[in-house]
């Protein structure tokens, strides 16, 4: 087991500048320090995260996009840059890699033709080339096992999303899917996350959400719910120790362990 990192211990952006203010900079100018919460009692649901947190699909976007590029006579994509994109929707996705290799009207021009090649191309390969990380299912199966609800929340577009869980046998522990079409804003705006809470009988405060990026946190800070963060993600290729987290945990198993700590076993039903 990785021990989680406690919340005191968790580098975070705003403390460099609390400390230092600018020079004539007047107090209300000076964001205060972010101070990591304690995990909510009575804790009701846990709304997780799918790209970067339980599987590593970086391989199927790489090979969706280099499908659409080679039509289009671009320059490939490695899976490096791919990492430094996701996390922000296809759309995001495809207008970030085509701003890397055209011009912005020729990007803008492209931009159409891209997003419907790339939904005919990603649903060829939809997890074909994704993998686990390690501890997910036991994870899963392990906040089941507290007697949370869960919810699976991402950017991807539903329908990937739920094939993607399907295939690796990851829907069953999920009481509510959401993707990035499923309602009008998606991470990191608020709105998923609170309907993932009343889907699963909860409110923002007897729920977590568990991710692993800046979006993840954002959403869940915006919506009001305690957020822990795994390392092994995305995160646009910068280090989660930035974020302002509640706690960074190993793996889902060590999330779900952090959650049960003191917290009797759900019964059998």
């Amino acid at each position: 087991m990785t021990d989680p990192v406690p919340p005191s211990d968790i580098p975070t952006a705003g403390a460099a500048a609390s400390a230092a203010p600018s020079v004539g900079a007047a107090p209300s100018e000076t964001p205060p320090p972010f101070t990591p919460r304690a995990l909510p009692p009575g804790l009701r649901a846990a709304i997780v995260d799918l790209d970067g947190t339980m599987l590593d699909t970086a391989d199927d976007f790489t090979a969706a996009l280099n499908g659409v590029l080679s039509g289009l006579s671009l320059k490939p994509i490695s899976r490096a840059e791919v990492i430094a994109y996701i996390g922000k929707g296809s759309e995001r996705l495809i207008h970030d890699v085509l701003r890397a290799r055209l011009s912005p009207a020729a990007a803008d021009a492209a931009f159409e033709r891209a997003c419907a090649d790339y939904q005919h191309e990603y649903g060829k390969i939809n997890g074909h080339h994704a993998h686990l990380y390690p501890e997910v299912v036991e994870g899963l199966a392990a906040l089941r096992g507290l007697g949370l609800k869960l919810a699976c929340v991402t950017n991807k577009p539903e329908r990937f999303a739920r094939a993607l869980l399907e295939h690796h046998d990851l829907a069953r522990y999920f009481d509510a899917i959401y993707g990035g079409d499923s309602l009008p804003r998606k991470k990191p705006d608020p709105l998923p996350m609170r309907t993932a809470c009343a889907a699963l009988g909860a409110t923002p405060q007897t729920a977590v959400a568990i991710g692993d990026s800046e979006n993840d946190v954002a959403a869940a800070r915006a919506a009001g719910l305690a957020s822990l963060t795994v390392p092994y993600g995305y995160n646009h290729g910068k280090p989660v120790q930035g974020l302002e987290t509640d706690a960074i945990v190993g793996t889902l198993l060590d999330a779900a362990r952090l959650l049960g700590h003191g917290r009797a076993p759900a019964e059998s039903t």
